[in-house]
């Protein structure tokens, strides 16, 4: 029997110019501790697969940055709210269509965290690692 991974979802930071200003808008509530709630119409019909899954938000057509997914809500108005932890992790910046809303995105699609001290496995910086993989370097 092989072990489940958790499904993941993504989405578009819409209306930021990158992963800077993502960081700034989303900023206050991280450092509260408060969870991140985002407004959707539909509860994803894979909901039960995504227990241990992240958002990875992408910007300037790569991704960027992850958050755990903490679970889903009911909003008002019928909306879904989903929900997730009040963290920012890098990840290696891998490019990715533009979409609207949120995809579904496996395990083995999704791209690797990149190590805490803001450097790419190899010691790239993560600006420089995204601007080599953007020209089709790395």
């Amino acid at each position: 029997m092989t072990a489940m991974t958790a499904l993941n979802m993504t989405k578009i930071a819409f209306g930021c110019d990158g992963f800077d200003e993502l960081r700034a808008r989303l900023a206050a509530r991280i450092e509260r501790g408060e969870n991140i709630v985002l407004s959707t119409r539909y509860l994803p019909k894979r909901v039960e697969e995504m227990t241990g899954g992240s958002l990875y938000w992408i910007s300037q057509h790569r991704f960027g940055l992850r958050q755990p997914l903490v679970g889903f809500s009911e909003l008002e108005g019928g909306r879904i709210g989903i929900v997730l932890a009040p963290v920012l992790i890098e990840v290696e910046p891998r490019p990715r269509r533009a979409h609207q809303g949120w995809r579904y995105l496996s395990a083995e699609d999704a791209p690797k965290d990149l190590p805490q001290d803001g450097a790419s496995g190899e010691g790239i910086p993560a600006a420089l690692h995204a601007e080599l993989a953007a020209m089709g370097l790395l």
